[in-house]
């Protein structure tokens, strides 16, 4: 699709609304991962520095509707500061008075930040008068939060209709990144899928089969294959209802000239414990009162060898319980393989995920990949081939970039 980016895009003196991801995990009152901040500044500085007079928004947490101080973004507001190591000022409210008070106030390469969306139900709702509310903020609609992007709420799709909008250059590099990976990819290009269960994703398999040159299946799921095709799991975690459809996936997989592979060796033990005694056997050997817990050694030198060969690397799931060792280990030598086929060999990797980006900063590669997605469910989302509404509101005339 094509989308209007930031280039070229006269913002001096101008107010411009744009909805970022501020977001961040807290405990005990503190924020724990700056990460989403982190992101922010290429976006705003540039803003900023063409002398936009720039006004963030964003949700925070699940208030449903209601005002609650403890999911106040006042706080987030002076850690995005810190940040940027410049002055934002705080709107006790993201519309009304507060908010037109706080933006009367902005000069030329200001920032604020606007109060919690969420503390209004017309958010959620998508409704229009709440969006056209935040709309008589500014002049200019940026949307930067790719990872909020498949809600179709009044600050992410909404407001993008009444104002003219365009991508933030965070939310311009996840689309950029993921139209390399699956949309016009270099191929052959391959998929790397992990996880606990088949039926958590089921549609992104579906997806995938068609569109990728090879699937990788790893994680727990990988159990359900094996056990389908008749092979012995022990006391693996699988889904035995789920028996047909991975056959139904391999057999559309087939149909569709994708080579499905399946660990050929895994690592078992009696029971998920920290430091467990686990040893590595054949998938056509696991002892019936041991679990498969991680990929074998054999199957994570298979796979790093198949990287050179490769133009494009999806990846989403972990291989194992990388959160508990020693069932880290494959997840481990699969990312540093990936990573140095990325730096050496000109893999295009692409990965993604809550547990994927806790595995790779484990692994210590998370700055080594090509891209490394944060933004969880709208990125699985995406790779599930579906339309994400604050997407969809950027879409641009062709031409119009």
């Amino acid at each position: 699709m094509a989308f209007r980016t930031l280039d070229g895009l006269d913002v001096a003196g101008r107010r411009v609304l744009m909805r970022a991801d501020l977001n961040v995990p807290v405990h005990d009152g503190k924020i724990t991962d700056l990460s989403r901040l982190e992101r922010l500044p290429p976006t705003i500085r540039e803003l900023s520095g063409k002398g936009a007079r720039l006004i963030v928004c964003s949700h925070f947490g699940r208030p449903k509707g209601k005002r609650e101080p403890a999911l106040s973004l006042a706080p987030v507001a002076q850690a995005l500061g810190r940040v940027l190591g410049m002055r934002v000022r705080f709107a006790e409210d993201c519309i009304g008075i507060p908010a037109h008070q706080a933006v009367s106030v902005l000069g030329n390469g200001a920032v604020a930040v606007l109060e919690n969306t969420r503390f209004h139900a017309g958010e959620e709702a998508n409704d229009q008068a709440f969006a056209a509310e935040l709309a008589k903020l500014a002049e200019i609609y940026v949307n930067d939060a790719f990872s909020a992007a498949h809600r179709a709420h009044a600050s992410t799709e909404g407001v993008a209709h009444l104002l003219p909008a365009y991508a933030g250059r965070l939310m311009q590099a996840e689309l950029e990144a993921l139209d390399s990976a699956l949309g016009h990819p270099a191929r052959p290009v391959a998929a790397v899928v992990g996880g606990a269960k088949v039926s958590t994703k089921l549609e992104l398999l579906g997806n995938l089969v068609g569109r990728v040159d090879v699937l990788v299946i790893a994680g727990a799921m990988a159990n359900t294959f094996l056990a389908a095709q008749g092979r012995g799991v022990g006391r693996s975690l699988q889904e035995a209802e789920m028996h047909p459809t991975a056959l139904e996936i391999l057999d559309r997989a087939k149909a569709a000239g994708c080579e499905v592979l399946l660990p050929e060796d895994a690592v078992v033990a009696p029971a998920l414990q920290p430091g467990a005694v686990a040893r590595s056997v054949p998938v056509t050997a696991v002892p019936a009162d041991s679990m498969i817990l991680d990929v074998g050694p054999e199957t994570v030198s298979a796979l790093a060898g198949r990287l050179q060969a490769l133009k494009t690397l999806v990846w989403n799931g972990p291989l194992g319980a990388f959160e508990t060792p020693p069932f880290d280990a494959a997840t481990t030598a699969f990312a540093q393989a990936v990573a140095a086929a990325t730096e050496t060999d000109g893999l295009c990797s692409v990965a993604g995920g809550g547990d994927t980006v806790a595995a790779l900063r484990h692994a210590g590669v998370l700055d080594r990949l090509s891209y490394v997605s944060t933004a969880g469910g709208a990125f699985l989302e995406w790779l599930e081939g579906k339309t994400l509404p604050g997407v969809a509101a950027l879409e641009a005339p062709s031409g119009a970039r």
